[in-house]
């Protein structure tokens, strides 16, 4: 006999709250889970994203450049055809679009944007996947690669592995959990990592600071920090020796003011 299997919110009893964002039951509540990844952290303060060093921004909404250090990585390559891209306009609402590539030769995004929150490839040949790095920036494009980079979707990821995300206008940003770790080859390295907040002036505030020697650190915030529209969050890191492998996460619910 065959049987209708109801959720339990669909049949009127208790179900988590963050099941009922996570499913878009709650209106105007959006989930956002941010991940980074450095691979080689040294003794100078970087995001944690795979470009080293501090994550930059252009100073206006512009057109950017997308290219892949791979030739196979285009429209009908082996490699990344297409990638989806989930930006910020010059307002800071969200927009997205698809961008076909077109290997080591940048293609123009159609939006202008002052930010790229995430990216990941949407379609791709019989790699299943990129074949080389993606890059997004301006500048002179070199084998593939913008003279400034502003995000990446690295080798084999397939998707952005980026510890920073902006505020979309019109959103107050929740966050109630995370993660930074950190490990290295040989020995144990000291490594300090901070989440960072800036808004339209661009100063960088400390918001979180956490200490660790190859392991993880986890933190619950049991009253969320909160983050106006229009803030940069970001997830940085230092080590007291070099050649660290730091990755980082923290989860986000958006909020509409306006239903606030």
């Amino acid at each position: 006999m065959a049987t209708t299997a109801w959720s339990i919110t669909q049949s009127g009893r208790y179900e988590p709250f963050e099941l009922q964002v996570a499913r878009g039951q709650i209106s105007w509540h959006i989930p956002v889970t941010v991940f980074g990844f450095n691979p080689d952290l040294d003794t100078t303060e970087e995001t944690v994203w795979p470009g080293g060093g501090i994550i930059s921004h252009p100073s206006a909404a512009i057109q950017w450049k997308v290219s892949s250090s791979s030739a196979n990585d285009t429209s009908a390559g082996t490699g990344a055809r297409t990638v989806f891209i989930n930006g910020l306009d010059a307002n800071y609402n969200e927009v997205t679009e698809t961008v076909t590539l077109n290997g080591q030769t940048e293609v123009l995004t159609a939006n202008s944007l002052l930010r790229i929150n995430s990216a990941y490839v949407a379609t791709a040949g019989s790699n299943n996947g990129a074949v080389g790095t993606i890059y997004f920036g301006t500048g002179v494009v070199t084998a593939g690669v913008p003279a400034t980079v502003w995000q990446i979707i690295l080798f084999d990821y397939n998707a952005t592995v980026t510890g920073h995300y902006t505020v979309p206008a019109g959103y107050t940003a929740y966050m109630d959990t995370g993660q930074i770790s950190a490990g290295q080859a040989t020995g144990s390295t000291q490594v300090v990592s901070r989440l960072l907040a800036s808004g339209t002036n661009n100063i960088r505030r400390t918001a979180a600071v956490v200490t660790l020697n190859n392991g993880a650190v986890n933190y619950d915030f049991f009253v969320p920090i909160s983050f106006p529209e229009k803030t940069d969050i970001e997830a940085a890191a230092v080590g007291s020796a070099a050649n660290n492998s730091v990755s980082s996460y923290f989860n986000l619910i958006l909020i509409k003011n306006d239903a606030a």
